[in-house]
């Protein structure tokens, strides 16, 4: 993030309700150019709400948002033009092929029949689509089908892609390609904001994370800073090619080393270690003393979903 760079979205105390339901309560982030933007929270927390105001399908009852500078309710045209929004649900015009369905959508965008064939070429060729140009939607399976929305949303070269659960349904496969296919958009400049359940996915996905609970903000930051531990002692997670309760003893005695705590994996331990006595450099050379093989030694970060069930409350919201 660059200090001197406008956020794409910047929602400031927003407040939203449905008759005599309180959607959002003063909600507060920013999405900055070039991220990828995970938006998390249990079901009923606001998630699909705040997306449909970013979109305009709603209107801000206090507060603002605004998207590249422009005001959603002040400027609606401005903020639609710049981006694509897709639903959760989508609806397909099952009895089309994929070509007629992304033609259709590039004529309501205005664009000539020349342009139509190159954009429809273009977009299936980056959702791997190409070869199922002639068939007809209602044919595909779910994951191909929320490819062919995809595609949709990327008609009209949106500089923000607004996702609302793209990997609901899906199976393992699918779901790692609909994400090779985010990574390869972020990589192309798109600024994407997803809304997802699958928090492992988001945690490996997205640089930076928003989540909320019972319409509030409860973090909105850097990835890497919500799964930092809030402890004062540097805490390192080691990971050794054979089990480590050896290993866990011989440390135990050293310098430095306040607690050796096991993890549901044997060939893993967590090390927390006194700052004043200590570095990562010394432990390493303690542990490589040992004759073992490491795996992986570094810094220990909390899970997203550690962070996720630590920063949102039991219950469902009424």
């Amino acid at each position: 993030m660059n200090p001197s760079e406008q956020p794409v979205v910047d929602i400031e105390k927003v407040t939203f309700s449905f008759r005599d339901h309180r959607a959002l309560e003063r909600v507060t982030f920013q999405v900055w150019p070039g991220s990828l933007h995970g938006f998390v929270g249990p079901n009923g927390a606001g998630k699909t709400t705040t997306l449909k105001l970013i979109c305009t399908l709603l209107r801000p009852q206090l507060g603002r948002i605004t998207v590249f500078g422009h005001d959603v309710r002040e400027d609606m045209p401005s903020v639609r033009r710049r981006l694509g929004f897709m639903p959760d649900h989508f609806s397909l015009y099952r009895q089309m092929t994929v070509y007629e369905y992304l033609d259709f959508f590039g004529a309501a965008y205005g664009f000539s029949q020349k342009d139509r064939d190159r954009i429809v070429g273009d977009v299936l060729a980056l959702t791997d689509m190409e070869g199922r140009r002639d068939d007809l939607i209602q044919g595909l399976s779910r994951g191909l089908q929320q490819r062919v929305s995809l595609a949709r949303v990327l008609v009209n070269d949106p500089d923000l892609l607004l996702l609302d659960e793209p990997a609901s349904g899906l199976d393992p496969r699918a779901r790692i390609e609909l994400m090779e296919i985010l990574r390869a958009l972020k990589q192309m400049g798109k600024t994407i904001f997803i809304s997802s359940h699958i928090l492992t996915e988001l945690a490996e996905l997205c640089d930076s994370v928003t989540i909320i609970d019972r319409g509030q903000t409860r973090f909105s930051g850097p990835m890497d800073e919500l799964l930092q531990r809030n402890t004062e002692q540097p805490t390192y997670r080691l990971k050794l090619s054979q089990p480590a309760s050896g290993v866990a003893e011989s440390l135990r005695g050293c310098y430095g080393v306040l607690e050796i705590n096991p993890t549901d994996d044997p060939c893993e331990l967590q090390i927390v270690c006194d700052a004043n006595a200590t570095d990562s450099n010394t432990l390493l050379r303690q542990i490589l003393d040992q004759n073992v093989t490491v795996i992986s030694f570094g810094q220990d970060q909390r899970h997203l979903n550690e962070a996720f069930m630590h920063l949102t409350q039991e219950g469902v919201r009424a």
